[in-house]
């Protein structure tokens, strides 16, 4: 896979903290973050999901790899479409075939690398993720979708009990939320007490009992002093 946005986002965000890239075979993805050579792994579905979290992130298209000049390059591919050619088959595929497409060749490449090889040789075809295709990338090769091809679905996973707040940050990332998010950001310490206002809403003055009665009356001022009173002609 190419996770290069998603470091680029991890880098910006949080540069105090390294994101150490490790490289492994989709077959050994999910024992990578079992035995804890790797704090989370990106990996291909389907996987034994014991003691595992996974959160798919999104489905990947399948394209064959052929040489510039075969017939296929120039078209729409479909399964059926591959059926007299030699279709290499690597021992680490990460598609879920129920039946291999094309011709079997005489022996299984070990790996997709090696496959890749094997198709500039000329010697057959290969149906992988369209990454594997970008990744092992050849000038004299060219890759094209396979229309009913199964398909490669994505998952971010690690361990049941470790989701810590990096774990959070990560999955923030790769979901594409923004800096401001809430979802795997430190809560917001709560905010200060205020006092209780009173009950008519307004807040006691401070040193002031609020159990103390105003006066009352209209000739009552400020202070408690009464007015003069008025002459009477």
């Amino acid at each position: 896979m190419t996770p290069t946005k998603w470091v680029r986002t991890w880098n910006e965000r949080l540069p105090e903290v390294p994101l150490t890239l490790i490289r492994v075979l989709a077959a050994e993805a999910a024992d990578m973050v079992r035995d804890r050579g790797a704090d989370a792994v990106l990996l291909r579905l389907p996987i034994d999901r014991t003691g595992l979290h996974a959160i798919p992130l999104y489905t990947e298209t399948t394209v064959v790899v052929v040489p510039k000049d075969h017939l296929v390059a120039a078209e729409e591919v479909s399964v059926e479409d591959l059926a007299d050619d030699v279709v290499l088959h690597p021992l680490d595929d990460t598609l879920d075939w129920e039946q291999l497409p094309g011709r079997p060749a005489i022996e299984r490449p070990a790996t997709t690398a090696d496959a890749i090889e094997l198709v500039a040789e000329g010697v057959g075809l290969l149906v992988v993720p369209q990454s594997l295709a970008r990744l092992h990338h050849r000038r004299d090769l060219t890759y094209r979708p396979v229309s009913d091809a199964p398909e490669s679905p994505v998952a971010l996973s690690w361990l049941e009990d470790e989701t810590t707040e990096l774990i959070e940050q990560f999955i923030g990332i790769v979901r594409g939320r923004t800096v401001n998010s809430t979802r795997g950001r430190p809560p917001a310490p709560a905010p200060a007490k205020r006092k209780r206002p009173d009950a008519d809403g307004r807040k006691p003055a401070a040193g002031k009992s609020t159990g103390r009665s105003r006066q009352r009356g209209s000739g009552a001022t400020k202070g408690g002093k009464r007015g003069k009173p008025r002459r009477r002609s």
